[in-house]
């Protein structure tokens, strides 16, 4: 079978990187166009300092990063080395920085990277510019350093040229060809180049580029400053490029890399500059290069101010030359891969940094040749967003506050402040009257606990958690928790995605694509995975089957819904759609949730007509709702599905009537904490793309004597009982919690990361959930978890810690 025919739009150091791996791997029809001059195009790798940490929370960002330095450190250009590994020094200044870099090195470990906490004499051992009086310590990694990008741009392209590749400068990409919805080709300012594949690299132009195909791309630019120092003294006689690590002063914005006897100093702490891609000059009316505008030396005083404070032989020395260069920006600050949904075979390889771009190349490579990525990129698939998070009035703001925050210590459950609200549920009035303490998720304002609840903590044992953990936290969700299970609760379950599969094809569809049976009555509701060809996870779900035709998925999120479209027959017998925005979900738990319901609904609730896992279409008092029995906390109840016009009205009249049962409003705090005392899985968390369900412990959701579905054949090789490696639950002292991403220690190797983490408030202890080699996954083996600068003893546990026999559940 030939190669299809791949057009590159864009030369920087993703689309050579790209080119290189496409060819690398057998893909050799590919040609790279660049509106600019080879191999210094004038985006953004033409100016990028070329500093690589590797850092990051996100196990993809760091694989990616660590792929990029283990490639180009074994790259040179004539002789000349593309990258310098000098090693990264991240600083602390405050107390508060010190605990970060804990936390970070944490990260680090759990990844795989190799990295050392330092005291301030090791920091100015190796960074000996420093004001030791100044620094609290240091997180040092050896193997981060600086990448030449233009050189490894040039290096890079070399290698794929070589191997049949062709890379065309002053190109510019006018349109991009479309037939029957599929991409046939480019049209440029020197006529059309045929493709198969068009994989759009053109960072900062990108979303002018994706406008081509109706596609919204949603990407920022934004300018940032970098400056160079005339001579520094203490720098003279200095004749290599870099002889000192990278340096982090991430608590003032900063950061810096020499270049012989200069120092670059780059900053984060001023206003954002944003811009829109076609406000970008062609290359040749730029004044310097189109991704590079006139420094404004008054936005920089403060950098120049700090930088001589931190390194006091700066002030031997002046701000020579600077700038401010343009560099692109996400609403969640994770690149943009994949495949447009507007057009087949339109590929995106987006706001990506010079950090993190022979991993995403590689990644995309694998993508398009073998049709499934080696690391798991949920986080950043560009079918991701909700609607909303595409308007251009929410990309700004998004994206301007992420680069405010570039640097800032963020906790894990913190929201954005600003633009909300923005999607609310019908019961959010009466949540406001609660006194509900809201965060967001996805642009929905969930409940947390509520203050209305407060006088519940009296007597009751609540943990008492470190201040990190007490952030964004009270001992109101302990109480919501503890009342759940010995009252009743409404919990807003509205967030969570909804979707309508329908049609004569519907069944034989969701048969196809799902590990489950699909062909069973009229009222049932089947737990199963979505998986891709190779056995990995790429959801779990909950279909409900209502009608003949017509089936409900309880979804994880928008990749769900592009996935189930990408899978349909396009012959019409299928219909999907986004039920989310018309309809509420109340979820109704505790071992009085039946006496509850029941009371409101005429038609019989009892075990014997509406069992575990069952669906019934009937009314609660005046609302017509879809009752399906089933809990993601582990108690007897209900998720109750109305039209949103009627959300309200269905929440009153189970509130009314509640009062006798002592009925409380839970938040998501109380919610997780009962999640994790059943053991339930979170995909995104828990799972992702590369688990498979044997190892992640959701095997029981597999049925392998059912007829063909997506991914039978790669776990029909497997043996469910020979795993390497297992998603463990971990039990946890009285008051010890963590938070999650930390690494999990057998001794003093790490051997492992936690997913999910929290409080089993009715159990009274921590919990956490972590991936461990299946040999340490035993009942009652001790393992210890690094959380910050402590070594948190866990012990593994049998699972469901909490109704092992699933009584409440099924009574």
């Amino acid at each position: 079978m030939s190669s299809p025919k791949v057009v590159i739009i864009g030369a920087g150091v993703v689309g050579a990187a790209l080119a290189d791996e496409l060819t690398a791997r057998g893909c050799t029809d590919v040609t790279v166009l660049d509106q600019g001059p080879l191999f210094a195009t004038g985006g953004s790798s033409s100016h990028a300092p070329g500093l690589v940490f590797q850092c990051n929370g996100s196990k993809a960002m760091t694989e990616f990063a660590s792929y990029t330095v283990r490639k180009i450190a074994g790259l040179e250009l004539d002789g000349k080395p593309c990258f310098h590994s000098v090693g990264g020094l991240e600083v602390a200044t405050t107390p508060e920085r010190l605990a970060e870099l804990h936390r970070r090195r944490g990260w680090l470990e759990a990844w795989g990277v190799e990295s050392r906490l330092l005291d301030p004499a090791e920091c100015v051992q190796h960074y000996d510019l420093l004001d030791r009086e100044l620094v609290y310590g240091g997180l040092h990694t050896p193997s981060d350093g600086i990448l030449k990008a233009v050189w490894a741009v040039e290096a890079q392209a070399r290698a794929a040229i070589a191997r049949g590749a062709q890379f065309i400068e002053r190109r510019e990409v006018l349109d991009v060809l479309t037939t029957g919805g599929r991409v046939t080709g480019v049209r440029t300012d020197a006529g059309d180049v045929p493709a198969d594949v068009v994989v759009c690299c053109a960072g900062i132009w990108g979303p002018k580029v994706a406008r081509m195909v109706g596609m919204t791309l949603p990407l920022t630019p934004l300018a940032h400053q970098f400056a160079w120092t005339s001579q520094v003294p203490a720098l003279t006689g200095q004749t290599a490029e870099v002889m000192r690590p990278i340096l982090r002063h991430q608590d003032h914005d900063l950061y810096y890399r020499e270049r012989g006897d200069l120092m670059g100093i780059g900053y984060y702490g001023h206003r954002p500059m944003p811009l829109t891609a076609d406000d970008l000059v062609p290359y040749d009316d730029a004044e310097i290069m189109p991704s590079v505008l006139r420094f404004t030396d008054q936005d920089f005083e403060p950098a120049w101010t700090e930088s001589q404070r931190l390194l006091p032989s700066l002030s031997e020395a002046k701000v020579d030359e600077g700038m401010n260069g343009v560099f692109s920006f996400t609403p969640d600050n994770m690149p943009l891969i994949g495949e447009s949904t507007q057009a087949a075979g339109f590929w995106v390889a987006e706001a990506v940094w010079v950090t993190h771009s022979a991993g995403v190349a590689k990644a995309v490579a694998e993508w398009l040749v073998d049709g499934k990525p080696s690391a798991d990129l949920h986080e950043c698939d560009v079918n991701r967003f909700e609607k909303h998070q595409l308007a251009p009035d929410y990309l700004l703001a998004r994206d301007c506050q992420n680069f405010v925050e570039v640097y800032d210590i963020l906790h894990p459950l913190q929201p954005m402040d600003d633009p909300r609200p923005l999607r609310t549920s019908p019961f959010y009035p009466r949540q406001q009257e609660l006194g509900a303490v809201f965060l967001e998720a996805n642009g929905w304002e969930r409940p947390h606990w509520y203050g209305a609840n407060a006088d519940l903590v009296d007597g009751r044992t609540v943990p008492q958690p470190d201040p990190w953990a007490a952030q964004f936290w009270s001992p109101i969700a302990a109480a919501e928790a503890q009342v759940t299970r010995e009252r009743v609760a409404l919990y807003d379950m509205t967030a969570l995605k909804r979707l309508e599969v329908s049609g004569p094809g519907a069944l034989a569809f969701l048969d196809h694509v799902t590990t489950g049976k699909m062909d069973k009555s009229v009222g049932a509701v089947t737990y199963t995975l979505l998986l891709d060809e190779t056995g990995g996870i790429r959801s779990d779900v909950t279909v409900a089957r209502l009608g003949h035709d017509v089936f409900q998925v309880g979804a994880n999120g928008n990749l769900d819904l592009d996935r189930l479209h990408r899978l349909a027959p396009t012959d019409g017998s299928v219909v999907i759609r986004d039920t989310t925005p018309e309809t509420c979900c109340v979820g109704v738990w505790g071992p009085q949730a039946r006496d509850l319901v029941q009371a409101l609904c005429q038609d019989d609730l009892s075990n014997a007509s509406l069992k575990y896992f069952r669906a019934k279409q009937t009314y609660v008092g005046m609302v017509p709702v879809t009752v399906l029995r089933l809990s993601y906390v582990g108690e007897l109840g209900y998720e109750i599905y109305a039209s949103a016009d009627m959300g309200l009205k269905l929440w009153d009249t189970l509130w009314q009537a509640g009062q006798e049962y002592g009925i409380v409003a839970g938040g998501r705090a109380a919610f997780n904490g009962m999640r994790l005392e059943k053991g339930y899985r979170s995909f995104g968390t828990d799972m992702t793309w590369e688990h498979d369900p044997y190892e992640a412990g959701v095997g029981f959701a597999v049925r392998m004597d059912k007829g063909d579905f997506i991914g039978k054949a790669a776990l029909a090789a497997r043996d469910p009982e020979r795993i390497e490696r297992k998603l463990t639950c971990l039990v946890l002292g009285e008051n010890d919690v963590v938070m999650g991403k930390e690494p999990v220690y057998a001794g003093d190797e790490c051997v492992g990361y936690v997913t999910s983490s929290g409080w089993g408030y009715t159990l009274g202890h921590g919990i956490a959930y972590a991936w461990l080699p299946a040999e340490l996954a035993t009942t009652g083996n001790t393992v210890h978890i690094g959380y910050f600068d402590r070594r948190v003893p866990a012990r593994v546990a049998d699972e469901p810690l909490f109704d092992p026999d699933m009584t409440r559940l099924r009574g």
